[in-house]
Order: structure tokens, then sequence, then C-alpha cells
């Protein structure tokens, strides 16, 4: 973020907590619950923000070094994504043009072969079949034409994107924009270290757990006993980026820079940007380093889902070999789970509960939940949706 910007946060949250005041909607919005509930509504959401549209699979680091791989199935496809020997990103389905058998099982590693098990046909990290055993018993077999087939993909700003379709298409300007894009390339966030990941389950509509990144109105009742004691609930400030938006949540440790020259002020010690990337991608701008969740429906089902969390350090970080200070940061990944998963994630699957009952007509999102609306408003429209009145 430039320092320009860093500035324009920290002064907008002080002056918040100074005035008792809050980022404001203007108004209060109400949202149908067949939002959450239909299971109509599922299946287009599966086929069109999903099946269809460009996904974010993590971040540089889960691909470190030539010929390291990791593979995925959120998305209701065995996927392959691999960095080639030229330092290129590629991703594949991940079944062998033989007989569709899945080529690689392991979650990560690096290869310089991917050979199915099936009847061992080889793969380059690049997608080209390399092997058939026993070619002149099989028959001869043109291997430029028995490539494993490609996903668009794209690296950028030190994110991995890929489209779910082999006719896809991926264009950052149009999904994330010009100040958005420029934002996320502050970061650096080629330069960061995988740490480690983890998977939470919820039996919750999907998007309940996007909501629960998307307002601090709950911190001092739901997080009284966590989150309450480092960040001022109620405060923050918003910015939105096309569908996307950023909300800079604000720490208690912002009054430190009180008594620092604004020259000297860095957005890490008074807030924590939070970047939401359409559909279903939270970034969290840690100190220490990035924390990515990625939220799935569980297909067309439109009471399942799950959290797929990756954690990131900084390179500086990642060199640290004491081990008091590599516990602290393994604790980190227990300290988040303690809170989303256990916390925020359990009050949406309640609600869940409730708004499965059918008792309500609407939810109610209020003034000082700007990103609610904004999210279920781009919600909409992406779904060809009639937009909201209020």
């Amino acid at each position: 973020m430039e320092h320009k910007e860093q500035i324009r946060v920290i002064e907008g949250l002080l002056k918040h907590i100074d005035e008792g005041t809050n980022v404001d909607a203007g108004q209060q919005m109400l949202v149908p619950t067949d939002t959450y509930t239909c299971s109509d509504r599922a299946s287009s959401e599966w086929q069109k923000l999903f099946e269809n549209y460009p996904q974010v699979m993590g971040l540089s680091a889960e691909l470190p070094e030539a010929n390291s791989f990791f593979t995925s199935d959120e998305l209701g496809k065995p996927i392959l994504c691999t960095r080639d020997r030229h330092g290129q990103f590629h991703a594949f389905i991940n079944a062998c043009r033989h007989r569709g058998t899945v080529v690689e099982t392991e979650r990560r590693g690096k290869r310089n072969v991917f050979t199915c098990p099936f009847h061992a046909w080889s793969y380059s990290p690049q997608g080209d079949l390399v092997a058939v055993p026993k070619e002149n018993h099989f028959g001869d077999i043109d291997k430029t034409c028995y490539s494993l087939v490609e996903l668009p993909a794209v690296e950028e700003h030190g994110m991995l994107w890929i489209h779910p379709q082999p006719e896809g298409e991926i264009n950052l300007d149009e999904l994330l924009g010009e100040t958005l894009r420029a934002e996320l390339d502050s970061w650096q966030l080629a330069n960061m270290h995988f740490d480690s990941d983890d998977v939470y389950d919820h039996a919750m509509n999907w998007k309940l757990a996007i909501d629960t990144f998307g307002e601090t109105y709950h911190f001092s009742t739901l997080h009284k006993n966590t989150l309450a004691s480092t960040f001022y609930g109620n405060v923050q400030l918003y910015d939105t980026y096309k569908r996307n938006h950023r909300m800079s949540l604000c720490m208690k440790e912002i009054d430190s820079l009180r008594e620092v020259p604004t020259e000297n002020w860095d957005v890490l010690v008074g807030s924590l940007p939070t970047y939401y990337i359409f559909p279903n991608v939270q970034l969290l701008m840690g100190r220490a380093g990035p924390t990515l969740v990625r939220v799935f429906p569980r297909g067309e089902d439109a009471n399942d889902s799950f959290s797929k969390i990756h954690f990131y350090v900084r390179p500086e970080i990642a060199e640290i070999t004491d081990e008091n200070i590599r516990r602290q940061i393994g604790e980190r990944m227990q300290g988040f789970g303690s809170v989303i998963r256990d916390e925020d994630y359990v009050a949406a699957a309640s609600s869940h509960q409730g708004l499965a009952s059918g008792a309500m007509a609407n939810v109610v999102f209020g003034r000082n939940e700007p990103a609610l609306q904004h999210y279920h408003r781009t919600y909409r429209e992406a779904l060809g949706l009639a937009p909201l009145e209020n």
C-alpha cells in the first residue's frame, strides 16, 4: 500500500475513534433469506461463480521452485497446478488422457514427471505426454495430441489465478481494476513464503462464511474474550474496487501512532487491511504475513460449505530459526482457528439454522455494514438477479 494511502487509512481510523463514528452506508438493506436457502440459487451460483468464473488458487509461494506442484479438487474437478523448469505457472485437469484416471494424488510436492498410477502414462510439468509404456503393443500414438488438458492460468501480483474451463478467459483488469491491481502489487506477495494450510468444514451456506468477514459490529460480543482485546470493534474504513473491497480493521495499537511522525506510520501497526476478492476470497494482511481464506460451497448444496485457509510469512520471518519464535508462528494457525472456526463460523452456522426455519423473509444489514451491502449487491448483479430496492 502506498504510504500516502497508509496515512489516509490511519487518519481515518483515528478520526472514527475520536469522534465515536464509523463508516456509514447511508441506509439499511433487507436481503431475502432465500439468498442462503434456495436450492435453485445454489445451483446457479455453482455454475456461474465457480464452474465458470476465474478463481484464486493461492499465492505464488504455493509453487516455490521449478517442478513444484499442488493439486486441488475444491472446484468439483481434479486440478493440477505446476511450475515448470522455466518458472512458468500452469494448470491442468488432473486426469490421464488414456482412461481419465487422476494422475497426481499427492497434495503438493516436486516432480520432474507425473505418472498415472493405472498404466504409467507420464507427463511433464508443462503437461506434455512424454511416455507411453509398451507403445509398440498399444499402437502408435501422436503424443502431441494427448497432453493434459490445460486450463487458463495467470500469475500476477504474487497470486495464482486459473479458469476452471479450458476455453475460459482471465482478465484481471476487468476482475480487479487498475487501482486494486496496483495495491496488491505493492504488498510484494510474490516474495512471501508458504507456511501451512488448513480446511474448516461448516454446515451452512457458503455466503454466511463470507458475511462473517464483512463487519466488525460483532467484535465486542462474539469476540469479547479474543479479538476485542486487540481490536476496536465497530470501527473501520471501507473502500470498494469493482466487485471487490478492502476493509481496514482498527487495532488498538493504532493509539501508539499518535506520537509518531506521519512519515513513519505503518498501516500494519494500527490496522488489519482485509481484502475481499469476488466471489469467495479474503486476503488478510497481517504483520507476520498474509492469510488467504477461500470459501466454497459443496457443489450445488445450499446447506454445506468449507473454507481453505493458507498461511504465509514474510521472507525475513521465514528465515528465523529460533524455536520459540517458530513456535509463536505455529500458534498463529491455532489462534486464527480459535476465532474464525470456533467463533465466527459457529455463529454463522447457527444463523443458517435460523434462516432455514423459514420463519423470516429477510435479514437486515445495518448502515455500519457497508461491506455486506456491497457484496450482496454485486453478488446479485453477477447472477443476473434484480437489484435490491433498498
